[in-house]
C-alpha cells in the first residue's frame, strides 16, 4: 500500500489528476476517522474533511517525502484541527465534572445497570439504540480534553499510532509527546473507571439507565421516530460484545478498548473528483467549494 501510495503521490506532484484523485480518495477515510473522534458531531467532522482534504492537495507540492505520506497527511489535518477558528469556536468547552453532572442529571434508578445477552425483553431496536448510547457517550467523553491532549489522546490509544510518529504529527519531542499522552490517558482512564457502567458495575450511570433520559431531552431519538443511528454503524462492535470485551482487563485497558470500539467513520460523501476538479492548478487561485 505504501509503495502504491509514494507512486500516486508522485504522479500527483507531476500534475496526473488522475492519480491525485485515487490519492485523495485513499486518504479521505483516515481524514474523517480522526475529524470524527476529534469533534464527535458528523456535520462537523464532515466539514473539515472537505477543510482538509482542500489543504493537502494545495500544499501536495510541498511534500518532499522525509516523512511518511500517511504521517504528513496526519499532520497537515492535526494542524487544522488545533489551529482552525471555525473549529475552535465549536468547541463546547467541557470538562470531566461537567460530564459527570450531565450522565447524573438524569436516569432511570429502577431499570437494570445491564442486558444480560439471554434477556427476551430488550428487542433489537433497543439493543441498536444502547450501542448508540455507549458510543455518543464514549467518544464525547473525549470533548473534556483540550484539544491538544485530545490529539495527542486520539492519535496513539485510538488511532494506535507509533509514538514517534504521533510525535512527529504533532511537532514535539518524543519525550513531550509520551507526557502529553500519559496526562490524556490517566484522566480518560480516571473517569471511566469511576463513572462509565460498563467499565465499573457500581457506577451510578449505565447505558440502560440513561436511555430513557437521553430519548426525553433529545440525545438519542425517540423509539419508531424513523431517524437512523449517527454512530452505531453497521461496523460498530455489538453492546453485548464489548461489554463482554472488558470484563476482566485492567483499568488502562478497558478506557482503550471502550475507546477503539467504535466504528471505522468512513466519510460519507467522496470528496475527490469534486476537489480534484475544482483545485487543478489553473483554478487553485479561484473560489474553493463550501
Amino acid at each position: 500500500m505504501q509503495k502504491t501510495l509514494e507512486h500516486l503521490v508522485t504522479a500527483a506532484q507531476t500534475g496526473d489528476q488522475v492519480a491525485l484523485e485515487k490519492l485523495v480518495q485513499n486518504v479521505q477515510d483516515q481524514i474523517h476517522h480522526l475529524a470524527m473522534r476529534i469533534l464527535v458531531n458528523p456535520d462537523d467532522a464532515q466539514e473539515a474533511t472537505q477543510e482538509i482534504l482542500i489543504l493537502v492537495i494545495t500544499r501536495l507540492s510541498t511534500f518532499e517525502g522525509k516523512s511518511t505520506f500517511r504521517t504528513w497527511v496526519y499532520r497537515v489535518a492535526a494542524n487544522y484541527l488545533f489551529t482552525a477558528k471555525k473549529v475552535r469556536d465549536k468547541d463546547p468547552g467541557l470538562n470531566f465534572d461537567l460530564f459527570k453532572q450531565d450522565l447524573e442529571s438524569g436516569f432511570d434508578p429502577n431499570a437494570s445497570p445491564s442486558v444480560a445477552s439471554s434477556d427476551t425483553t430488550a428487542s433489537a431496536e433497543n439493543r441498536v439504540w444502547l450501542n448508540e448510547l455507549r458510543i455518543s457517550c464514549t467518544m464525547a467523553m473525549l470533548l473534556c480534553l483540550d484539544l491538544k491532549h485530545r490529539l495527542a489522546y486520539v492519535l496513539g490509544d485510538i488511532l494506535d499510532l507509533p509514538h514517534s510518529e504521533a510525535a512527529e504529527v504533532l511537532d514535539l519531542s518524543p519525550a513531550n509527546y509520551r507526557k502529553r499522552l500519559s496526562r490524556a490517558r490517566s484522566e480518560v482512564v480516571a473517569f471511566t473507571s469511576s463513572n462509565c457502567g460498563i467499565a465499573n458495575s457500581k457506577a451510578k450511570c449505565s447505558c440502560p439507565r440513561r436511555l430513557p433520559a437521553a430519548r426525553k431531552i433529545g440525545r438519542i431519538p425517540e423509539k419508531g421516530s424513523g431517524i437512523s443511528p449517527a454512530f452505531a454503524l453497521q461496523s460498530a462492535p455489538d453492546y453485548n460484545t464489548v461489554i463482554e470485551d472488558i470484563q476482566g482487563l485492567e483499568k488502562e485497558l478497558q478506557a482503550i478498548k471502550l475507546q477503539r470500539a467504535t466504528p471505522a467513520f468512513s466519510s460519507p460523501q467522496d470528496f475527490a473528483k469534486k476537489l480534484v476538479s475544482v483545485l487543478t492548478p489553473e483554478k487553485q487561485s479561484t473560489s474553493l467549494p463550501h
